[in-house]
Formats: structure tokens, sequence, C-alpha cells
């Protein structure tokens, strides 16, 4: 695939101190890049992006996607934007649905209308496999979604239609990515809600045995993160009309159940 990347621009990340985000600030800076970074640091850490602090094109903002004007000091001068900012996890969403909402979707559309007034080139959002819901059928294909089957599916849903609707009626070029399980460095293995992959890792480093809920046949399609950083500036640098207002699967194409999973890692 043609290697595509942003450079020497002005680039908003949100939710910059998360696993995603820092990963994206990394790459934006070695080449060549202005980077804002916004994150109000309820779910990101500050570890992930202190290597950064001294960096001349470099500024973090700490600031909450639910606050307009947060949003709209961070975009101002940007020429993309890469939406990272979210609440994640399906557990999570059920337990708190009403925290859920106001982050993933009333945090999303304050994400838009800042990027929309200040006339930003391009504005790609991350949304999430889990909006495929309980569509059974394999490939996942984007045209093709099912009922969701969480608060946090119906927050991605809500955030793609908004996306579309801004496209429409305001000219806001965005395209969405939905990433699919991803996994790298600067992953969180501790908390409640934290990923297979790194908990799982943390287990075998202390010489204990992962815990697999089920008969560990479940399957996951896990991709890596730099697969998840080329697709965004796919996404941010595409020129073909046809891309803009729809939304992408980021994802690796294969699934592996979480029986292979653990024999992998070991």
């Amino acid at each position: 695939m043609l290697e595509r990347k942003i450079t020497n621009s002005n680039v908003l990340v949100t939710g910059a101190a998360g696993f995603i985000g820092s990963s994206l600030v990394e790459d934006l800076l070695q080449h060549d890049n202005k980077v804002v970074a916004l994150d109000n640091l309820s779910t990101g850490f500050e570890r992930n992006v202190n290597e950064f602090k001294d960096h001349p094109n470099y500024q973090f903002i700490n600031g909450d996607i639910r606050d307009l004007e947060s949003c709209k000091l961070a975009v101002k001068g940007a020429q993309y934007v890469l939406h990272q900012a979210a609440l994640g996890s399906v557990p999570r969403s059920i337990k708190d649905p009403i925290t859920t909402n106001e982050v993933n979707v009333n945090g999303f559309l304050n994400m838009l209308v800042a990027s929309r007034d200040e006339g930003v080139q391009r504005f790609v959002y991350a949304t999430s496999s889990s909006v495929y819901g309980d569509e059974k059928r394999l490939p996942k294909v984007e045209a093709k979604i099912g009922k969701p089957l969480s608060p946090y599916a119906v927050s991605k849903g809500v955030n793609e239609q908004y996306a579309r609707v801004f496209g429409d009626l305001y000219g806001l070029e965005n395209i969405g990515l939905r990433y699919f399980n991803v996994f790298g460095a600067r992953q969180d293995p501790d908390g409640a809600y934290a990923a297979a992959i790194p908990k799982f890792v943390r287990h075998f480093i202390d010489h204990e045995s992962p815990t697999i809920h089920g008969d560990g046949t479940q399957s996951r399609d896990f991709t890596y993160i730099d697969n998840v950083i080329q697709a965004n500036h796919i996404a941010a640098l595409s020129t073909n009309p046809v891309a803009l207002n729809e939304t992408y699967n980021v994802a690796y194409g294969e699934s592996t159940n979480l029986d292979e999973l653990v024999e992998v890692l070991k």
C-alpha cells in the first residue's frame, strides 16, 4: 500500500493521553507536524505523553470535550482533527450509560461544531466494530450493521450519523474509522475494563494464569496499532471525494479465538 503521511501540518489529537491517541501524537511529531493534544486524563495517562512535553511542536491542553469552549480552544488553527477521545468499554457503558452518552455523543457533537466553525480540512474520528451489534455475517461489511447491543455501541452509531449530517449540511469533510480490538504499546493492562491482550501479557509477566471467561472459543479480530496510525493518515489525506463522509473498517481481517491468543502470547 502506498505510504501516505500527514507532514508539516497543524493537527489536533483528542484523547491524546490514551493508548491510540498518544501513538498518533508520537507518529505525527516524527513527521514534522505541530500537534495539539487534548485530554482530560480521565482514562488517559500523563505518562503516555510526558516524553513529548519538551518537544517544540507539541502542546498539551488539559480539557474535556464535554466543554465546547475547550474544544474551540484546542481546534484553533488545526488543519486536521484526529478525534480519538471517548469513554470506551461496553461493560462500562452498561454500568453507566449516562456518562457514556455525555462523553461520546455530547462531546463528539462539540468537536464537530468546533471543527466546522474553525473550518478544518478533514475530521477523522474513531468509531467501533461494536456498531455491528447482532449482525452475524462474516466478514463485517460497512453497509450491513445490526441492532446495537450496548450504550457504547449506540453512542458510536450516533457519532457516525452526526458526522454524515455535518458533512451533508455544513461541508465538514469527515471519515470514520471502525476499530477492531486494537493492541500495542502503551495499552493499559490494569483496571476493570482493560483489554484482553495487555491483561493477558501482564499475567504472564507476573507468572500467573490469565482468566478466560467462557470456553475460550470466542473470537476477535485483533488489530495492531500501526495499522490504526496508517489508517488515520490515509483518511486525513484522501483526495477521493467518494471516500468522504463514510466509515471504514480498520481490522486485521482474520479472527483469533482466546485459546489461540493465549498460546501465541505464551
